[in-house]
C-alpha cells in the first residue's frame, strides 16, 4: 500500500496529457459518488491517471497494487496480538474509507476471487464497507471514491470481470497514445530530444504491431519514457532499448535479439 499525502498533493500536480474527456468523466463520477473501473494495456497511464485525478481532487490517495496472494483480509483489516492483546488495524481500503481517500485497486482482478465480493456494497449505492471480525458497518464519506484498474487484452484468457462486479462501476477505456502524443509525453518526462522521443514511439509501434505474435505484452509508454531516460544520460539508444524495453518484453534471447533488429532498424544512422 502507497499513500500520498494531501499536502504532497496540493503542491506537485502529476502531469498528464487527456487523449479525451477523461478528467470531466472522472471528476462527475467523484462527485456523484460512483465507483470507476479503468481498462487498458499495461504501461498506458490508467496509474498516472489516477495519481493526476487525486492531486486535481486534493484527495489523499491509497494503491493496491494487487497480485495472487491479495486477500480480502489484506485489504481490509486485521487483529493483531500486542503487550496488551489482541488489537484491530486497519487494511488499505478500510483506512480509504475512514479518511475519505481515492482508493485504487491496480489490476484487480491479479487479487484472490474474494477480494472482488467485498468491493460489492462499497461499489453500489450502499456505500458501506462490511468489517464482519469487528461487527463494524463502514459508511463512506462522500470525499471516498474506489477506482479499480484491469487490463483485457492479457487477463482476458487467464482472468475475468465478473459481470455482477463489472456493472457496478463507470468504466474508461485507456489504449497507448496516438503517435504525436505519446512522443510529446515521452520528451516531456525527461530531458530528450523530440528526434529522439520520435524514434522511440516509432519503435514502440513496430513491436507493437508484432506484439501478437511473439509477446505476452506490448510495451507500455512507461518503458519508452525508461529507456528515454537512459538515453538522456548518455547510454547509447541500442544498449537503453535493450534493457529498459526488450529484456523487460521476453525472457526468450531468440525473441530479444530479433526485438533488437527492428531496435537497429529505427536508430540506424
Amino acid at each position: 500500500m502507497s499513500a500520498l499525502p494531501l499536502a504532497a498533493q496540493a503542491a506537485e500536480l502529476p502531469p498528464y496529457h487527456p487523449f479525451g474527456e477523461e478528467i470531466e468523466l472522472f471528476e462527475a463520477a467523484y462527485r456523484h459518488g460512483l465507483p470507476m473501473l479503468l481498462k487498458g494495456p499495461t504501461g498506458c497511464g490508467k496509474t498516472r491517471f489516477v495519481e493526476h485525478m487525486a492531486a486535481r481532487l486534493r484527495r489523499p490517495l491509497v494503491t493496491v497494487s494487487c497480485h495472487d496472494d491479495l486477500s480480502a483480509t489484506d485489504l481490509v483489516g486485521r487483529h493483531l496480538i500486542g503487550q496488551e492483546g489482541t488489537y484491530w488495524v486497519d487494511g488499505p481500503l478500510a483506512h480509504a474509507v475512514r479518511t475519505g481517500a481515492i482508493c485504487y485497486l491496480d489490476e484487480v482482478v491479479e487479487a484472490r476471487k474474494d477480494t472482488t465480493v467485498i468491493l460489492h456494497a462499497l461499489s453500489d449505492d450502499r456505500r458501506v464497507l462490511p468489517i464482519e471480525r469487528t461487527g463494524e458497518l463502514l459508511e463512506a464519506p462522500p470525499q471516498f471514491m474506489l477506482v479499480v484498474s484491469y487490463n483485457p487484452g492479457y487477463q482476458q484468457l487467464l482472468k475475468g470481470l465478473k459481470p455482477s462486479t463489472r456493472q457496478r462501476f463507470v468504466s474508461l477505456s485507456f489504449d497507448f497514445p496516438e503517435a504525436q502524443r505519446e512522443a510529446s509525453i515521452v520528451q516531456g518526462e525527461c530531458a530528450v530530444d523530440a528526434a529522439t522521443a520520435r524514434r522511440l514511439v516509432s519503435l514502440a509501434r513496430a513491436l507493437r504491431a508484432s506484439a501478437e505474435h511473439d509477446l505476452e505484452e506490448a510495451p507500455g509508454t512507461r518503458l519508452l519514457v525508461n529507456a528515454a531516460k537512459l538515453i538522456a544520460a548518455g547510454i547509447a539508444p541500442r544498449s537503453a532499448c535493450r534493457v529498459a524495453l526488450l529484456e523487460c518484453l521476453s525472457d526468450d534471447p531468440q525473441v530479444v535479439s530479433a526485438l533488437g533488429d527492428v531496435v537497429d532498424a529505427v536508430f540506424e544512422t
